[in-house]
């Protein structure tokens, strides 16, 4: 037990949260611990009722099927290499941004009645991934074939209207639109992995400091791009370069939401 609770130690902390949190919502579900009924996003629920945590499961209302295990390899894998890669010591940022995002795959779905966001929310971390990949990264796509990182959400976007239809992949076109603004408003045309953000909004989307201070980080220096504050965490760590992790394994299709 000690072994598994260090392993788990390891994945920094957003990404663990999400991974806790999906667990967490999808196993109350399948257990009937908590009927479904009250996990999944309902409109006249949330804003008559004000049962506002469904805003909160909605997005992490996973499948029902035995599928679910790839979607939660998928957010693993997505969601730990953007935060280790490109929030390196300043997971406060991550998730100040990762909340701003949530709320825009919700109103970006609302056009869809969609009453789980938990697929956006892949295909959102999946194309900023791959936004932030160095140019010439490969990816490989169900053991088969080979193609530049770039194609990978489209490539995923493809899978899921041939598998699940019109309605899932509409879902899916949403997470990759704000996955777009993402990077779009934050990191700015052209960023590759090492750079700062530059997008429009990036000052705005620097953490607050009480956020700062919860993840136990402090500011540093100014970067010479102008781009904001370097956050530093108390205790620093050297970490070795790693891989963009982009290898998509066997490539099992998820299931429907």
């Amino acid at each position: 037990m000690a072994d598994l609770v260090a392993e788990v130690r390891k994945i920094p902390p957003v990404t663990r949260f999400l991974l806790g949190s999906s667990l967490g919502v999808t196993l109350a579900a399948r257990l009937n611990i908590v009927p479904p009924y009250y996990l999944i996003f309902l409109k006249e629920h949330v804003t008559k009722q004000l049962e506002l945590w469904r805003l909160y499961t909605s997005m992490f209302f996973g499948s029902m099927q035995f599928d679910y295990i790839f979607e939660l390899a998928m957010l693993y894998r997505n969601s730990n290499g953007v935060e280790t890669m490109y929030y390196q010591g300043r997971s406060s940022d991550y998730a100040w941004q990762l909340v701003f995002a949530c709320l825009a795959i919700i109103l970006a779905n609302r056009p869809l009645e969609s009453w789980s966001h938990n697929r956006p929310l892949l295909h959102t971390l999946t194309y900023l991934s791959c936004a932030l990949a160095p140019p010439g990264t490969q990816s490989s796509i169900m053991g088969l074939i080979t193609l530049p990182v770039a194609y990978v959400p489209y490539a995923m976007l493809g899978m899921d209207l041939l598998v699940s239809g019109m309605n899932v992949a509409a879902q899916s076109v949403s997470g990759l639109v704000v996955g777009h603004l993402w990077w779009w408003l934050v990191w700015g045309a052209n960023t590759g992995a090492g750079g700062m953000e530059r997008g429009p909004l990036a000052n705005y989307a620097r953490a607050p400091r009480w956020l700062r201070n919860w993840f136990g980080e402090r500011e540093g220096v100014r970067g010479s791009s102008g781009a904001g504050y370097h956050v530093v965490p108390p205790r620093r760590q050297q970490t070795s370069a790693r891989g963009t992790g982009h290898n998509w394994g066997g490539g099992q299709r998820l299931g429907s939401s």
